[in-house]
């Protein structure tokens, strides 16, 4: 059965089974040749090719923007999504007294440019996952918004260790209604689960490109609804960051009429570049039916995958209920711990991580029904 996308462009494949795109994903090949062609370019002519490859930079914050469901003006290239999030943390300039919810046991850079604001007397209250889990029901936003007014709701779309997702959508309304604004990490699902930012009406987001976007590290992209643009602080302002960049000459601080006011500087351009090759597979896979048939792929693994775990007797830690499901399932094996579980995977050539209390696995579109066949066998002679 075909993938939709071309294992071709994978070369993990010849040395892996790799189940590890909620860490760090393997570069599909055309990423690999972007940044190549553009460090032979820029070696061979240096300026001369600059206007090439920012005009290709504008076609890569098209394409990212696309995959968020978002206008290209509000994206902004970031260096990951720990900045991303700290442009917002620190650019609302929130008072004394003001609230932000966080979830607890989130992702550190989830939840530490948010902590980081309680010595300016900002409140920070933590909603408690519940269950072994994690679930992080709505119910328990909706109780804690009721608790006292809020200015924030931050958290990730996906939970890192075992993939509880959240229904932005109906988060966003919750928030809102209580007069509060959305911010999300959605590195977790961005590449793999469909999204539509704007329509859910989430405020702000951010993700780095090198989990389930399959681009390089060190490059990412921050959405900052247009309504809140001027609200939030620009925390570096560069010559990039103004609407007359690159007129050198004129030195009034009058930030650009878009999300790029908050680049700065200068882009890590051939890691863009990287990232445009890898967004474009996605958008194209499947013959250009794009992330959508990325994600029924990965649903269908994972689901495989939960049943094959559970019948070989491991413990399934993540919740796979139509609401909550996401392109990681973690399990545990029982006596066994979770780094012995990932070492034994790792000798048989599977990479995965242990995450959450268990072994996590995250296939992706060019992971095959074989291989995941393969790692529950795995773990059933693991187990044995």
């Amino acid at each position: 059965m075909a993938t939709p996308l071309a294992r071709s462009q994978f070369p993990v494949t010849e040395h892996h089974i790799y189940l590890n795109h909620a860490g760090v994903a393997p570069l599909p090949q055309a990423a690999v040749d972007a940044m190549v062609a553009d460090a032979r370019h820029v070696a061979e002519h240096g300026s001369a090719v600059e206007p090439q490859r920012f005009d290709r930079l504008d076609e890569v914050r098209l394409t990212a923007a696309a995959l968020l469901g978002v206008p290209a003006t509000d994206v902004a290239f970031v260096k990951n999504t720990t900045e991303g999030l700290a442009f917002v943390a620190e650019g609302l300039d929130l008072r004394p007294g003001q609230r932000v919810i966080v979830p607890d046991r989130e992702f550190p850079s989830t939840l530490f440019p948010f902590l980081a604001l309680r010595d300016r007397g900002v409140r920070v209250d933590l909603v408690q996952p519940q269950g072994p889990g994690g679930a992080l029901p709505l119910e328990a936003f909706a109780a804690a918004l009721d608790e006292a007014p809020t200015a924030l709701v931050t958290l990730s779309w996906v939970q890192f260790g075992t993939g509880w997702r959240t229904d932005l959508e109906v988060l966003a309304d919750l928030c809102h209604r209580h007069g509060a604004l959305l911010c999300v990490d959605v590195i977790q699902g961005l590449g793999v689960l469909p999204c539509s930012l704007v329509e859910w009406g989430v405020d702000f987001a951010a993700a780095d490109g090198h989990k389930w976007l399959l681009g390089p590290e060190g490059l990412g992209v921050l959405y900052v609804a247009a309504e809140h643009r001027d609200r939030l602080r620009v925390i570096e302002p560069g010559w990039a960051s103004v609407a007359q960049r690159e007129q050198w000459d004129d030195l009034r601080l009058d930030y650009d009429d878009s999300a790029r006011r908050f680049e700065g500087g200068t882009l890590n351009v051939a890691g863009a570049l990287g990232l445009g090759a890898s967004l474009d597979l996605l958008a194209g896979a499947a013959g250009g039916q794009g992330v959508e048939a990325i994600w029924e792929h990965v649903d269908g693994l994972a689901s495989r995958l939960t049943q094959g775990l559970t019948e070989v007797g491991a413990t399934v830690l993540s919740d796979r209920s139509p609401s909550a499901r996401s392109g990681i399932v973690t399990f545990a094996v029982e006596g066994r711990s979770p780094e012995a579980v990932v070492e034994t995977l790792a000798a048989a050539g599977v990479v995965a991580s242990p995450r959450g209390g268990g072994t996590r696995l995250s296939p992706h579109g060019y992971t095959t029904v074989d291989e995941v066949d393969a790692v529950i066998d795995l773990v059933r002679r693991t187990s044995a």
